[in-house]
């Protein structure tokens, strides 16, 4: 506590009093550009990561950066997702992952959790469709490379449950929003981007597209950094055996991607498969 405490004299003392006009404007009003969503644990932040200022990224932080699928929870998530996007007009969503995440530790040992530590346990339900999507489609592997498939597959998890909240529906149908998927090595300081059309993790800055070129995009003289996530050709009659099957990309139009019986998407429990069928088609 005291070290907090000196922290807040320098904050004032040093911060404050050099930025004064501008916490005055801040004062007016927020003008975010994005939605952050991560983990709570403390060795993720935002905006250090980021190097962002107060006012430029409006944050969501929750133990495993989930978002239940619409109607699955009366969290605050979805109370924020849809300010973010109807009262901020926030117009870029970012689900960020990390690295040596604990609470994809215990999603992957979730029955151990029920006694112990309960809230966590029924909060931790709402990622099921990860645990079921790695424990079903990725055998084989030791426990440290699972624990990093899980993280990266959560990130993607999140980005479909966000599709299922009628504002994002609605604004990705307009081409409005967009969704990224980020995964945040603590070790190394690295983030990495998921790219649908590689269907891999890769450096983000390789996604900007060039001002006045629409679709093209910037390149990076490095070599690709991919998450550990195993390759899979998708006109491939069935995989190696030593290379389970990634979830494939979505529709390009999400309105497409969930008009088929939600009992044909594999991955997800029953109840959330319907959730997010009735949460895409759920009208405004």
């Amino acid at each position: 506590m005291k070290k907090l405490i000196r922290g807040l004299r320098e904050y004032k003392e040093v911060y404050v009093s050099q930025n004064r006009d501008f916490l005055e404007q801040l004062a007016h009003g927020q003008k975010p550009r994005v939605l952050f969503i991560t983990c709570s644990d403390s060795r993720i932040v935002p905006s250090l990561i980021t190097q962002t200022e107060p006012g430029e990224i409006f944050v969501i932080r929750n133990a495993g950066n989930i978002i239940p699928p619409f109607g699955a929870a009366n969290g605050g998530e979805g109370a924020a997702v849809e300010y973010a996007i109807h009262a901020l007009g926030i117009e870029q969503i970012i689900v960020c992952g990390h690295s040596h995440c604990g609470a994809m530790k215990g999603l992957l040992q979730i029955g151990k959790l029920e006694e112990e530590m309960p809230l966590v346990y029924e909060w931790l339900r709402h990622a099921d469709a990860t645990r079921r999507l790695v424990q079903e489609n990725y055998g084989g592997y030791s426990k440290d490379e699972l624990l990093e498939i899980t993280i990266a597959e959560n990130v993607l998890t999140q980005i479909e449950n966000l599709k299922t909240y009628p504002v994002v529906h609605s604004k990705l149908y307009q081409g409005k929003l967009h969704l990224y998927g980020w995964v945040y090595l603590i070790e190394t300081g690295e983030v990495l981007a998921f790219d649908p059309e590689a269907h891999q993790y890769v450096p983000p800055q390789t996604q900007l597209e060039v001002v006045g070129e629409p679709g093209r995009f910037l390149s990076t003289s490095a070599p690709p950094v991919t998450c550990d996530l195993p390759a899979y050709n998708p006109d491939d009659d069935l995989p190696p055996a030593t290379m389970p099957p990634l979830r494939r990309p979505a529709a390009a139009n999400s309105q497409v991607a969930y008009k088929s019986s939600p009992g044909n998407i594999s991955w997800l429990s029953p109840e959330q498969a319907d959730r997010i069928y009735r949460g895409s088609a759920h009208p405004r």
